[in-house]
């Protein structure tokens, strides 16, 4: 049986009067958020819950509907597409967010658009290929690994590196946003007027383990520091792609006076500096700009402002809350997903202070332009010296090209 809008709203609300809840009270719709658990991408699922906040829960007569996927998502991915395909029993279900849009999240989504092709399908962070996932989604979102190919060894240049040097190996080479990535900052720095240089590491999966990763980085980074800044120690700054990574590098360049480090690789003020700096973060849990408080006391404190930078906030926050405003904001009427503008406004909500930019993905393969998947960014914040405003600069159009 098939119920109307207009008599779906009428039946919640006598369900919301019969359980001592005003009629008033009752959400004209309902979004449907998809993010994992706490264990396994906390910031995805604080964003979750800062909508909840915000326009609270269907079952107390609120907007937000909230389904958990497994752990083992990738052993139990049928799991996971049922408890997204469920959602669509609502029958005031009218938005329906994944973040992150994890394995199965197309198929999920070729099934909800089925069952219920009124429903909106937006996400953040897709790890399946863009051709596939943008054939069921109406929008994903993503960190434009093109545009920071190029910021980030600006950046690195502004705060008066002489060389970046870029940490890695094979296997992340391997990924397209990575190794694209790598060649755009290669030819960024040439273009730049700065030296480049890649430095293997070895793979926190494998059998050293991250403990073993880590080590290698504390040993060698005070050693690269001290090479590529020569006899007059010139300014060296360093960006590694692993999460992991990002602890040990830190904790080198406050130490090494000539190091840099102009941003994480994921875009968060949690990606190391907790652990490199020894901070307990728990009293000021997702509330950003207090973390950056205390991070950037931390950093003036050991002699270092002004040589570590950070985006001030966590785009995995930010895609799961920004991306369920854009949603409201498109079923009343207030946005259009076609509009750059409209979804920059959606995440700067949640980013108060920070501008974004960004640009639509491009196939490589076929050249072609994909309006279904918007790559964004950012600005970048350097503790002791404020914003960068990268979004206001206007990144050549070549690197776009720039293949790995």
């Amino acid at each position: 049986m098939n119920i109307s809008s207009t008599s779906a709203a009428a039946l919640s609300a006598a369900l919301l009067a019969l359980a001592g809840i005003p009629g008033s009270a009752a959400a004209k719709f309902h979004i449907g958020l998809g993010v994992e658990s706490v264990v396994q991408s906390e910031d995805q699922y604080r964003g979750a819950e800062q909508l909840i906040k915000e326009y609270g829960e269907v079952s107390k007569g609120g907007m937000i509907r909230l389904v958990v996927s497994p752990d083992d998502f990738m052993s139990q991915q049928e799991t996971y597409i049922s408890n997204l395909v469920s959602l669509t029993e609502d029958p005031l279900m009218k938005v329906i967010v994944t973040n992150n849009m994890l394995p199965g999240t197309s198929e999920a989504y070729k099934r909800i658009r089925a069952k219920r092709p009124d429903i909106l399908l937006l996400g953040g962070f897709p790890l399946e290929d863009p051709l596939v996932i943008t054939q069921t989604a109406d929008l994903a979102v993503d960190l434009d690994f093109v545009s920071r190919g190029y910021t980030i060894p600006w950046e690195a240049k502004q705060m008066g590196a002489k060389t970046l040097v870029h940490i890695s190996f094979p296997r992340h080479m391997s990924y397209e946003g990575f190794g694209r990535r790598r060649a755009i900052m290669e030819q960024a720095c040439k273009d730049l007027g700065i030296k480049f240089v890649f430095q293997s590491s070895p793979d926190p999966t494998s059998d050293v383990g991250v403990a073993g990763a880590q080590q290698f980085l504390l040993e060698k980074v005070p050693q690269w520091a001290q090479q590529y800044g020569g006899p007059n120690q010139d300014k060296v700054a360093f960006f590694c792609t692993n999460d992991a990574q990002n602890e040990p590098v830190i904790k080198c360049v406050v130490a090494a006076k000539n190091a840099l480090y102009p941003e994480p690789g994921s875009a968060s003020p949690l990606m190391g500096f907790p652990g490199a700096l020894g901070l307990n973060l728990s009293d000021v849990k997702g509330d950003w700009p207090a973390i950056m408080q205390k991070i950037g006391a931390a950093v003036a404190s050991k002699g270092a402002n002004g040589r570590l930078g950070t985006t001030p906030y966590s785009a995995g926050f930010v895609f799961t809350a920004g991306m369920g405003e854009l949603g409201k904001r498109v079923v009343e009427g207030k946005a259009k997903l076609s509009n750059t503008k409209d979804i920059y406004d959606a995440l700067g909500k949640y980013t108060p202070g920070a501008k974004w930019s960004g640009n639509y993905y491009t196939d490589m393969s076929t050249g072609v332009t994909n309006k279904r998947e918007l790559l964004v960014f950012m600005d970048t914040y350097v503790f002791g010296k404020g914003y960068m405003g990268t979004p206001n600069l206007k990144v050549p159009k070549k690197y776009a090209t720039i293949q790995k």
